[in-house]
């Protein structure tokens, strides 16, 4: 007669940690979506790159952000459902659990930094 063991509880943990891990990187290819904008996203902070003069907006980090408007070196976007107004060099704004930061705005781009807390 043949004795099967069941799967030791460290090789179950490893397994299991394997499958969270797979799902985790999953969720962050998958989690930035755009549109008039790129997102160069990791597991805690995204990076926006809004185009001007389009109706330019991204999913990240399981808020939308939407740029407003822009007036020289300050930009107005919607993060999370509220309107912030940001100057480059401005200290980061909390929103909604996440923090804000203009890091630049060109003649063609404004980029935001967004990440949890």
């Amino acid at each position: 007669m043949t004795r099967r063991t069941s799967p030791s509880a460290s090789a179950l943990r490893r397994t299991a940690g394997l499958f969270a891990g797979l799902a985790l990187g999953l969720a962050v290819l998958t989690g930035c979506n755009s549109e008039g904008a790129s997102t160069d996203c990791g597991v805690d902070a995204c990076t926006v790159t809004f185009n001007r003069g389009v109706d330019a907006r991204a999913s990240v980090l399981g808020v939308e952000a939407k740029l407003v408007g822009v007036d020289n070196d300050m930009a107005t976007i919607e993060v999370a459902g509220e309107r912030l107004t940001l100057t480059v060099g401005q200290q980061a704004t909390e929103v909604g659990g996440l923090s804000v930061v203009l890091e630049s705005v060109t003649d063609d781009t404004i980029a935001v930094r967004i990440a949890r807390n």
